[in-house]
């Protein structure tokens, strides 16, 4: 199990992981952030970058926020 933290910047041009250390993140989805579709985008772009199936993710903190505590269950 591990946390990571995560800046997320809904409704940008494109889609962006950008690793800051091993526990924090700046991830730019295009989706917009209405009823929980950059938080999916988010979850999508995570399991892309780190080649975990979608189950593993999980946000434990900041569902209406930019700034998201999210744990990686392995």
């Amino acid at each position: 199990m591990r946390k990571i933290f995560v800046t997320a910047k809904p409704g940008a041009k494109k889609n962006e992981v950008i690793c800051l250390d091993e526990t924090h993140f700046k991830i730019s989805v295009k989706a917009p952030p209405d009823e929980g579709r950059a938080n999916e985008a988010v979850i999508a772009m995570l399991k892309e970058y780190f080649g975990l199936p979608k189950s593993c993710f999980t946000i434990t903190s900041g569902h209406k926020s930019k700034q998201k505590v999210i744990q990686i269950n392995v």
